[in-house]
């Protein structure tokens, strides 16, 4: 198994691609966290995943610092450190003109999908370091790589997730560290569905169908490699 003995959190992990990704570390023998703010959600993933092997949930929101203190220490009474974060979740906001872009909408999702972002990695991170090699995989976009009309807060949290993954790979680059991006591209979520409600969804991989890069990246054959952007579609049907 290639997550043999590794220690996994996925945030956003009780649906959609995180719950995939948290079943595909599971299914190759990672014990792995999922997190997130729905706890029947994260009931419901743990009960698919546990057939598999070793998973539970920490009902937490990633926005709430006092929630990623909790988060953090559970972790580290259970495990000595942590092998892998993934950070998955976001939110979408709205498709609409910058122009018209409501402020408080654009609050909130700069703090999920940004600002988040750099709390529990900062949180956990001293976990990670602990790991004899440690993986941080942050979940990107094509709109966070080239901006797109209409994308408003969502491309900009996605564009400073970039620049964070960037800026920690540079940072611990002598560690035992690496942090790299994906961009999942469409994908049959709940989430494009909610972006392009005309789309067949049966026209899109499914979450399942994009794991194999979040596989190699948690693996050690992607050891030496950091500060580098993923396109998930590029290894659809790789082992």
């Amino acid at each position: 198994m290639r997550l043999e003995g590794k220690t996994a959190l996925v945030t956003g992990g009780s649906r959609g691609i995180g719950r995939a990704i948290a079943k595909s570390y599971v299914r190759e023998g990672a014990s792995v966290v999922i997190c997130g703010r729905d706890e029947e959600a994260l009931l419901s993933a743990c009960r698919e995943i546990s057939q598999y092997g070793r998973i539970e949930y920490i009902r937490a929101d990633i926005s709430d610092k006092r929630d990623l203190k909790t988060l953090a220490h559970q972790i580290g009474k259970n495990w000595a450190s942590l092998n892998i974060l993934v950070n998955n979740a976001s939110i979408l906001g709205v498709r609409t003109p910058i122009l018209d872009y409501p402020d408080d909408v654009w609050e909130e999702v700069i703090d999920v999908n940004l600002n988040a972002q750099f709390f529990i990695t900062k949180t956990v991170l001293p976990l990670i370091l602990k790991s004899q090699n440690g993986s941080i995989i942050n979940i990107s976009s094509s709109v966070g790589r080239r901006g797109v009309a209409n994308w408003g807060a969502y491309a900009a949290s996605k564009f400073g997730l970039e620049g964070l993954t960037q800026v920690l790979a540079d940072e611990l680059k002598s560690s035992n560290v690496r942090v790299n991006s994906v961009n999942p591209g469409g994908t049959r979520t709940a989430m494009r569905a909610s972006a392009y409600p005309q789309e067949d969804p049966m026209t899109l991989p499914s979450p399942d169908d994009i794991t194999p890069v979040f596989l190699y990246l948690a693996s050690d054959e992607s050891v030496g490699v950091t500060g580098k952007e993923f396109n998930a579609r590029d290894w659809i049907g790789k082992a």
